[in-house]
């Protein structure tokens, strides 16, 4: 059977499929952020016990991620997305109804364990299904739904809380969630090229062990877990900066200053390009670099430098996921979905893990402590980056 081919019917439906189903995912994953602060307030927690409502969520999804990957491999990559998709939604909408830190903290890992079964299986899906000189066009508009659904769920979030509460803004998503799900059933291709495979535990532990041994994937898993929790400090105190004096932004303004994802929308689809054409090994330091100079430049006072420098740093951050995902799934000698979840919980742990300890620095240090955290962490993820770089060139010669 061929694979899915640039410029085809399947492949837009392929991409506006999972472009939608990452919309729903990350809308829903990301819609507490903004309201840390608004969370902190209302039941009287420091900000890093606020994070616990964003955290909790991205530690399930880490650890439930290493296990929707083996049952898409018994069950069907579409279901199993399908079923994330939907359970999800609706537990994003009853979520909406919590009256006390800990049922939000408590529904918030609900949503993670069911969450894993898209961003596990949506880049095996791809790398089973598209043709390889494709693939790293598909991945970046793949991860766009997931930059667009970020940036999305932040807004929304943000608006609906300054005008209601946060419980209608959480129950909102829900809804969009589950339209975005609806759209993605409608239009995912069935895949042609995935051959079912029966559940063992010592099979699932085995080759997830396996993939430690193959050449590269640790530097990716490692560049994964630093990237993301980089990011999520970002953007997980950002907003605690912006609301306190000199800036005394409201709920609604800090949550449109997360408009800035749409650049991560451009950059993961032509960074990936340029990949394609130029190599891995060039443009993901490069991306990396941008990365970096995009969050010093936040330690700026000025309110607009400091949203460019947000914006430069979401630049390259989601061009740099895109990049050392698609990578992953190049790499992989068998097992994709194991090889891609193992580098999806990577970068969840690392966002948990980033995202609680950055708070720290935040209660010591203020808005610079966070900014020489992801410093430091950006400056070793373009270290390894470049080691992997140089492996790959000696490995093809």
């Amino acid at each position: 059977m061929e694979y899915i081919k640039r410029g085809t019917s399947a492949f837009k439906h392929a991409n506006l499929a999972l472009f939608a189903g990452g919309f729903s995912t990350f809308a829903i994953l990301w819609g507490t952020q903004p309201l840390l602060p608004e969370i902190a307030r209302e039941f009287n927690v420091s900000p890093a016990t606020s994070s616990l409502s964003q955290s909790s969520t991205t530690i399930a999804l880490a650890i439930s991620l290493l296990i929707a990957g083996s049952l898409s491999d018994v069950y069907g990559r579409k279901s199993v997305m399908t079923f994330s998709l939907l359970a999800s939604s609706i537990l994003a909408i009853c979520t909406g109804f919590a009256t006390g830190f800990h049922m939000l903290v408590f529904g918030r890992i609900l949503q993670g364990i069911t969450l894993a079964g898209l961003p596990a299986v949506a880049m095996a899906y791809l790398g089973e299904e598209i043709e390889a000189k494709s693939l790293g066009m598909a991945m970046g508009l793949y991860i766009s739904g997931n930059s667009i659904g970020g940036m999305s769920g932040r807004i929304i979030s943000g608006v609906l809380t300054d005008y209601f509460s946060w419980h209608i803004a959480l129950m909102g998503i829900g809804f969009i969630s589950l339209l975005s799900s609806i759209i993605f059933m409608t239009l995912l291709p069935k895949s042609v090229h995935f051959e079912p495979q029966s559940f063992k535990l010592t099979s699932l532990s085995g080759s997830l062990f396996s993939q430690f041994k193959v050449p590269g994937l640790t530097y990716l898993f490692t560049i994964g877990f630093l990237l993301m929790g980089g990011f999520v400090s970002l953007y997980n105190y950002i907003g605690f900066e912006l609301i306190a004096p000199p800036y005394s932004l409201s709920q609604t303004v800090v949550g449109f200053i997360f408009i800035v994802y749409i650049v991560g929308t451009f950059s993961s689809t032509w960074m990936g390009m340029l990949a394609d054409q130029y190599g891995k090994n060039k443009i993901l330091p490069l991306s990396l670099i941008i990365m970096l100079a995009g969050v010093l430049t936040t330690l700026h006072p000025n309110l607009w430098v400091k949203i460019i420098g947000i914006a430069v740093f979401t630049y390259g951050f989601f061009a740099g996921h895109s990049i050392a995902s698609s990578w992953v799934g190049r790499l992989a000698l068998h097992d994709k979905a194991q090889a891609s979840a193992l580098y999806l919980s990577a970068y969840y742990v690392g966002s948990s893990v980033g995202g609680t300890v950055s708070g720290s620095f935040y209660h010591q240090w203020n808005w610079p402590g966070v900014v020489w955290m992801i410093v430091t962490l950006s400056v070793i993820s373009i270290g390894i980056s470049m080691r992997l770089g140089k492996r790959e060139i000696v490995r093809s010669t």
